[in-house]
């Protein structure tokens, strides 16, 4: 089942992630955080001049939103999307990077592994709070950008 999120101009404009907030609260109190993995997407409204050559993650007050998205869940993609592309659209919000017409988007790759790594250890701490079987997922995200891990890196990590 799909969790569409709709974001408004004033979200943006007023840092407010009550829309995530009311849905992530309704999943933890439901005890449904676990069963909704990779279940949310986003539907962003955000006025533009047909000008605007910009995508979504160059405009500044999406992009500080997204920063304080990620502050008050750091551990959000567990929940979004992958297929969809909300991990790839939500990675873009937080890591500098360059978009290309014919490759696509080009992280900075330095911060690319960091925001990769710091996911990594987010979500491993995170699944084992919830019970939840974290070794597979973890390596499947990293996988997503480009990283294999391999099992010694989880005898470090305790996962």
């Amino acid at each position: 089942m799909t969790i569409t999120i709709s974001l408004k101009p004033e979200h943006f404009n007023s840092l407010d992630v009550s829309p995530v907030q009311t849905v992530i609260e309704k999943l933890i109190r439901e005890g449904a955080i676990a069963t909704s993995e990779q279940q949310i997407t986003f539907e962003i409204e955000y006025p533009r001049e047909p000008e605007d050559p910009r995508e979504l993650p160059e405009i500044p007050e999406i992009r500080l939103w997204f920063v304080r998205l990620d502050a008050a869940y750091p551990w959000l993609p567990f929940l979004l999307d992958w297929k969809a592309g909300e991990l790839a659209r939500y990675t873009a919000m937080l890591v500098p990077h360059q978009f290309h017409r014919v490759e696509g988007i080009q992280y900075n790759p330095e911060a690319l592994e960091l925001f990769v790594m710091k996911k990594v250890f987010t979500l491993a701490d995170w699944l084992k709070q919830y019970g939840i079987p974290s070794k597979a997922r973890v390596k499947s995200m990293a996988q997503m950008f480009g990283y294999e891990l391999d099992d010694e890196f989880f005898n470090l990590v305790a996962v």
